[in-house]
Formats: structure tokens, C-alpha cells, sequence
């Protein structure tokens, strides 16, 4: 394992100022264990310089919708002890790929049902397969069953 100095260290909030995420969310990172202090012997955390990149990717993951969980996943094929590796990267950016066009797809399937909803004036809903699948409401009797009973007032 390499000799780390305290040059190649840099302070949580510094880490906070260059990323732009709360010092409490980089804590929270590393409870999920998606990042890795080093201590100090006054007991201050330290991050190597390669933390940078991974909050970075941890925020690019935020904004595409994909859960830290994955990101925790993807994060424990790469090496703790220094900057990922270029196929490190690709490999990640391959497999985010195929989960943001799956999830196209999806989305672009649900727009195509609520279009067809929306088009199609059917007030029973025994049509729709978005708010009401095989009809599956009509079990429960007439009228708006997803809505809570009108609780009635004791008249005077």
C-alpha cells in the first residue's frame, strides 16, 4: 500500500467547498460507505484527493434519479486507495446507460397510456388501464371508491 502524506489529504470542508454537498451529506456518504476518511491524531477526518470525483459521481447519480444504493453498489468494484481508473468510469457509465433507457422506456410507455386515458372520455374508467387495471375497482362497488366516505355531521 502507498505512503500517504498529508499533502495528498484534504479537510471534509474543503471537500464540502470544491463539491458543493453539505459536510453532513459527506458524513452521511460515509456511514453508506460510499466514500473514506482517513483520521487525523486530533481525530479530524481527511479524504484522499479522489474523493472529489466520487462525490461527483454521487451527484450525477442524484440528478439522473439513480438511488445511492446503486451507487454503493458500483462503488464497491472500485479501489479505495486511489483514483478510479478510466474502465473504471466506462464500465459504470455502461451500466447507467442501460438503466436510463430502461427507464425511458418506461416513461415512454406511461405517456403513451395517459394519452390514450385522457383521449379516450371513458367516465366508468373500465377502460383504463392506468387508474384502473382489468377494472379491478368495479369489486368495490359504484361510484369513487378510492375516495374516503364522507363522514356525515350530527344534525341538531
Amino acid at each position: 500500500m502507498e505512503k500517504i502524506t498529508p499533502s495528498d489529504l484534504i479537510a471534509v470542508g474543503e471537500v464540502a467547498r470544491r463539491t458543493g454537498v453539505a459536510v453532513s451529506a459527506l458524513h452521511y456518504y460515509e456511514q453508506q460507505g460510499l466514500i473514506r476518511s482517513e483520521r487525523t491524531a486530533g481525530n479530524q477526518r481527511r479524504y484522499r484527493r479522489h474523493v472529489l470525483r466520487r462525490v461527483s459521481l454521487i451527484q450525477v447519480a442524484k440528478r439522473m434519479g439513480i438511488p445511492l444504493a446503486e451507487v454503493a453498489e458500483v462503488f464497491r468494484t472500485l479501489p479505495d486507495d486511489r483514483m478510479p481508473a478510466k474502465r473504471d468510469w466506462e464500465r459504470i457509465s455502461r451500466r447507467w446507460r442501460a438503466l436510463l433507457e430502461a427507464r425511458r422506456r418506461e416513461i415512454e410507455q406511461l405517456e403513451r397510456e395517459i394519452t390514450g386515458c385522457i383521449g379516450c372520455g371513458c367516465l366508468s374508467l373500465q377502460r383504463c388501464r392506468v387508474l384502473n387495471p382489468q377494472d379491478s375497482l368495479a369489486e368495490r362497488g359504484p361510484g369513487a371508491t378510492r375516495l374516503p366516505a364522507a363522514r356525515t355531521e350530527p344534525t341538531e
